[in-house]
C-alpha cells in the first residue's frame, strides 16, 4: 500500500489538518480551534493529540504514513525545525516543534513559512498546473508571498525570499508599511491597501460618487465594497480600482521581468474580486512586460482557497 502524507496548516485562530496521497489526492480534512494561552504553549500538544485521534478514528497505524508537513507563520528554522516570533500564535520564545511531534508520533516531520506552503499548494494542485517555476501572491491584511523555481521553493539567505508585499512601488504619496519603510506594495495592493487608496482619493475627488458620501459619512469601507462600486461605474470606486490595478500590475510585471515564472497566481481575501480584479490587472502587466514575458508568463487566479496551506505543507514532505 502506498504511504500517506499528511498537511497541517498553523493559524492564529484555527490549526487545519489534511491526510492525503503522494499524489496530492485529500482523503480527509479537518480542524481545531488554536489555543493561544499561556504564551501558545498549548498549540504542538493539541496539534499531536488531534492526529494521534484521527488516526485511531480511522483505524490507521503511524507506519503508513511518509511525513508531515507544516507551515507556521513567524521566523521559521527549517532545519532544525523550530519557530519563533509568531505574535499570532503567541510565541515569543523558540518552539522546537519538530523535536516534540517526531518524538510523539514517531513520524518525520517537515517545516516552512505559511506563504511558503500556500505557494507549494497553489503550484502543485492548484492554479499553477505543477509548473516548476510559478509565483504565488496572497492578497489579504497585507500581501505576502512565495516564490518556486525551477521546482524549488526560494528562500535567500535570511528566509525573507518572496515577501512581496514590501517591493517599493509608490513614489508619490507613499504610505509608511509596518515593516518601517515606506511605498510598500501591501500598503496599496492589501484589504488594508485599498482602504488607504480609497481614503487618499476621496480627499482629492470633488464630484458626486457614492464611495465618497460614504467616506464622507464616516462609514466603514472594506475592499469588498471598492470593487463591488467600481463593477457599477462608481467614479471614485474606478479612480481607486485603476491604482490599486497599476501598483498591483507594475509588481507583477518586475517580478515577470525578473522570474519569468511560468504563472504569477493572485490568492487572498482580495482576489474575491475574480476577473474583474484580474482585467485590470493584465492591462497594467501587458504595458509594463516585454514580448517574451508578456507572452509567456500568465496570470491567474488561486484556485484552491483555504486548502492551498495543508496541500502545500503536506507537498513539504516529498520535496
Amino acid at each position: 500500500m502506498s504511504k500517506k502524507i499528511i498537511g497541517v496548516d498553523l493559524g492564529g485562530t484555527s490549526i487545519k489538518f489534511a491526510i492525503l496521497t503522494t499524489e496530492g489526492e485529500v482523503q480527509e480534512k479537518w480542524s481545531i480551534k488554536t489555543n493561544i494561552l499561556d504564551e501558545g504553549s498549548h498549540i504542538v500538544d493539541d496539534i499531536i493529540i488531534s492526529i494521534q485521534h484521527r488516526l485511531e478514528l480511522l483505524a490507521l497505524p503511524t507506519t503508513d504514513f511518509k511525513g508531515i508537513g507544516m507551515g507556521s507563520p513567524g521566523v521559521v528554522d527549517r532545519e532544525n525545525g523550530t519557530v519563533i516570533g509568531a505574535y499570532n500564535l503567541n510565541w515569543k520564545t523558540l518552539q522546537p516543534v519538530k523535536e516534540k511531534i517526531e518524538n510523539s508520533l514517531g513520524i518525520p516531520f517537515f517545516i516552512d513559512n505559511d506563504a511558503n506552503v500556500a505557494a507549494l499548494g497553489e503550484r502543485w494542485m492548484g492554479a499553477g498546473e505543477n509548473q516548476p517555476d510559478v509565483v504565488f501572491m496572497t492578497l489579504g491584511t497585507g500581501v505576502g508571498g512565495g516564490i518556486v523555481a525551477e521546482g524549488r521553493l526560494l528562500h535567500g539567505v535570511s528566509g525573507a525570499a518572496g515577501e512581496l508585499g514590501h517591493i517599493t512601488v509608490d513614489f508619490e504619496q507613499p504610505f509608511a508599511c509596518t515593516c518601517g519603510k515606506k511605498g510598500c506594495l501591501e500598503t496599496v495592493a492589501s484589504a488594508t491597501g485599498i482602504v488607504n487608496l480609497t481614503r487618499r482619493y476621496a480627499d482629492e475627488y470633488a464630484g458626486d460618487a457614492i464611495l465618497k458620501q460614504r467616506i464622507d459619512n464616516g462609514e466603514d469601507v472594506t475592499a469588498k465594497d471598492v470593487f463591488d462600486l467600481a463593477k457599477e461605474n462608481d467614479p471614485l470606486a474606478l479612480i481607486v480600482y485603476r491604482n490599486f490595478s497599476r501598483y498591483l500590475g507594475v509588481a507583477c510585471a518586475n517580478i515577470g521581468s525578473t522570474l519569468n515564472p511560468s504563472t504569477i497566481v493572485i490568492g487572498g481575501g482580495v482576489s474575491a474580486a475574480g476577473d474583474f480584479l484580474l482585467k485590470g490587472l493584465q492591462e497594467v502587466f501587458d504595458e509594463n512586460t516585454f514580448p517574451q514575458v508578456r507572452t509567456s508568463t500568465k496570470l491567474a487566479l488561486a484556485t484552491l482557497g483555504n486548502d492551498a496551506g495543508v496541500i502545500g505543507a503536506a507537498s513539504l514532505v516529498l520535496q
